[in-house]
């Protein structure tokens, strides 16, 4: 019987490790070897444990003739070549039941903060500025938030605004027959006449890259707080940034960035655009790097769901 080798191209919770090995796979750590050596390594891969630090084309998917499932932690799938992976048989499983509690509270966080300018108070404090009347906040009851893409995340945040007394309307483009006590099942054109938030909880693809742009902004009938804390690339920056100076949006919650690499750590070593610029220097703006999902309970979370997942329909036997 041969060996069935699980190769972990990144780091995630040892749990899921644990289980593999428990269960008779072969687990190795490549988390350290550098990507471009990565193909003539995985050559006798049964699976792979991924999340973003290559892409699986169909370059490097092809010297893998045993791969039989690839895992990703997180929610996206687009850095792994879905086609090609289908018309081999290779299953893949993302995990985004694993941190969708994770990125509702952390978008709650962000729109509470932006909107009782907690994160500007907090600075002045810090710098001994004590000032009451200009940081009076605003509160989140009475107004309608809408979500974009009601997934696992869109529908989390959802349940999470229940509590304060907002309208919450959500639009789907592949999903209907999903409203609730929690949203109101809308159109999105319904959505941009009535909304004061707009939340993207979409994963990237060719319709989604720049949904968020000039066109959009101009189709909304309020001025309105933005948050985007699906993929950078959903989110047109220039034209966020046009919106944010001429008044059309009020302010934004950016968790994750159009400038994003392949290797979060190396987000900084690049030229950034005047336009990125403009947000780190606005007040009407929080921005954290691509964290939302990112809590001490997800990280174990996405493994558990991963391993669950394996397990079901992947023997080592």
């Amino acid at each position: 019987m041969s060996v069935k080798k699980v190769y972990f191209i990144d780091t995630v919770h040892p749990v899921l490790s644990e289980r593999l090995s428990e269960s008779g796979f072969s687990c190795v750590d490549v988390s350290k070897e550098k990507a471009e050596d990565l193909p003539a390594i995985l050559v006798d891969a049964f699976g792979l444990v991924i999340r973003s630090k290559i892409s699986l084309s169909k370059e490097v998917l092809s010297h893998c003739k045993s791969l039989t499932f690839i895992a990703r932690s997180g929610s996206g799938l687009e850095n792994i070549d879905i086609n090609f992976c289908k018309e081999k048989g290779i299953s893949c499983y993302n995990s985004p039941e694993g941190n969708r509690n994770a990125v509702a509270e952390h978008a709650l966080g962000m729109l509470l903060s932006l909107l009782n300018k907690i994160h500007i108070s907090d600075l002045q404090i810090r710098n001994g500025i004590w000032q009451r009347e200009q940081n009076r906040g605003e509160e989140l009851d009475g107004k309608t938030v809408g979500i974009i893409g009601y997934g696992n995340n869109g529908s989390a945040f959802a349940k999470k605004l229940k509590g304060f007394d907002v309208k919450v309307m959500a639009y789907d483009k592949y999903k209907s027959g999903f409203g609730d006590h929690f949203v109101h099942e809308c159109t999105l054109s319904a959505l941009q006449e009535q909304a004061d938030v707009i939340s993207f909880h979409v994963p990237l693809t060719k319709e989604t890259k720049y949904i968020f742009n000039e066109t959009f902004i101009e189709n909304m009938k309020n001025p309105f707080i933005l948050m985007n804390l699906a993929r950078g690339k959903v989110v047109q920056t220039t034209d966020l940034v046009s919106g944010l100076k001429n008044d059309k949006i009020r302010g934004a919650c950016l968790d994750v960035h159009e400038f994003e690499k392949k290797s979060f750590e190396s987000f900084f070593e690049q030229h950034m655009p005047e336009e990125f610029s403009f947000l780190t220097q606005s007040e009407r703006v929080i921005l954290t790097p691509h964290i939302a999902g990112w809590t001490k309970e997800s990280y174990y979370k996405l493994s558990n769901a991963l391993a669950d997942k394996i397990l079901e329909y992947h023997s080592p036997q």
